[in-house]
């Protein structure tokens, strides 16, 4: 770390950003033009994100991870949740959503779709600089420079167009980009996704790197759980709109306590020809968003299902092993009134 960052008003102790009850719902609309129904795509969820981590979100698509991205961005207004950014609240008289912005940006999955194709590089990264108030020789010095930080020379690249240049690069770009207002947390939309794997390390020892030099906070989503694994403090597990696990990212790779969560490691594919998976670990598709199961909304897919879990919906409470390990699930509780309540870890 470069030392105590002078924005920082609460502490080490106090988290960069807290949500609570974060909520969206995408209106449908039939051949009159009135809705129908909605899309419950983010559905009251709450979390924090401690200084200097990486938080990893992980979960199928259509789980709710990029649409939470955004609502944090605001780039999409949520129907209701509070956002708490260093002990300030955003919106209503407290932090502004262009103060926002300053101090979270993000870095999106397709790195050619998120850049102006007639900006070269330098003007890319400039143009959020004389936004913000700075002189155009002044941002295009900066834009330079941060062009040399993420590892593109600029007497090469500055003067280059999106096309001109390899996926690689142009999320180079995105991130020079995201730095270039000297945000405190940077969000990573399935940042490297779409890279190779040799391109795909690169990337992610820079992301490390920038993390350090700067004092970045990172919420990393991802489909990649190698990757998430590799880059993770904490790992955030969604599904249908809901958080079902979240803690240490070493306590759930060993301890996993969510049968989803279980069934999403299970899925990954072994190097070894030897250990092939012969059954899929989950067994159709996730529901309609539109109208999710009552209750639990993974137990249509859970082997583990009881009455209990149509019934009610399980709090995401903490574990009794590890308070920073919760866990949305009815056996995680005792005296919930299922049958392996308070046995999850050897129900599987």
């Amino acid at each position: 770390m470069t030392g105590a960052d002078p924005r920082d008003r609460g502490g080490p102790q106090q988290p960069l950003l807290i949500v609570d009850g974060l909520k969206k719902y995408f209106p449908l609309r039939n051949a009159l033009g009135t809705v129908s129904a909605h899309v419950q795509a983010v559905d009251g969820i709450g979390f924090s994100i401690a200084k200097g981590e990486t938080l990893g979100v992980v979960g199928e698509s259509g789980c709710g991870k990029s649409t939470t991205a955004r609502l944090l961005m605001q780039l999409i207004e949520p129907d209701a949740g509070s956002f708490v950014l260093d002990g300030d609240p955003v919106g209503r008289g407290g932090v502004t959503v262009r103060e926002l912005r300053r101090q979270v940006q993000m870095v999106f999955q397709d790195s050619y779709a998120s850049l102006n194709p007639r900006h070269t590089a330098a003007q890319e990264i400039a143009f959020g600089l004389r936004v913000i108030g700075k002189d155009t020789a002044t941002a295009e010095a900066e834009a330079r420079q941060t062009l040399r930080m993420v590892g593109l020379d600029p007497d090469l690249y500055a003067g280059r167009y999106p096309h001109e240049m390899s996926g690689g690069q142009r999320q180079r770009v995105n991130i020079a980009r995201g730095i270039a207002l000297n945000p405190r947390l940077l969000i990573l939309d399935e940042a490297v996704s779409a890279l190779d794997k040799s391109v795909q390390a690169q990337v992610l020892n820079l992301l490390d790197d920038l993390k350090q030099r700067l004092n970045l906070t990172y919420l990393f989503i991802s489909h990649d759980l190698n990757v998430v694994h590799y880059v993770s403090d904490r790992v955030l597990v969604m599904y249908l709109g809901k958080i079902v696990e979240v803690g240490p990212v070493d306590r759930i790779w060993r301890e996993a306590a969510h049968p989803y969560t279980r069934a999403l490691f299970s899925s990954r594919l072994s190097m070894n020809p030897a250990l092939r998976v012969a059954a899929p670990p989950l067994s159709g598709d996730p529901p309609n968003p539109v109208r999710p199961p009552s209750g639990c909304r993974f137990r249509t897919r859970c082997t583990l299902a009881e009455d209990v879990c149509a019934a009610s919906e399980p709090a995401l409470i903490p574990s009794p092993l590890d308070a920073a390990h919760a866990v949305a699930c009815h056996i995680a509780r005792a005296g919930s009134g299922h049958s392996l309540a308070g046995a999850l870890a050897n129900a599987a």
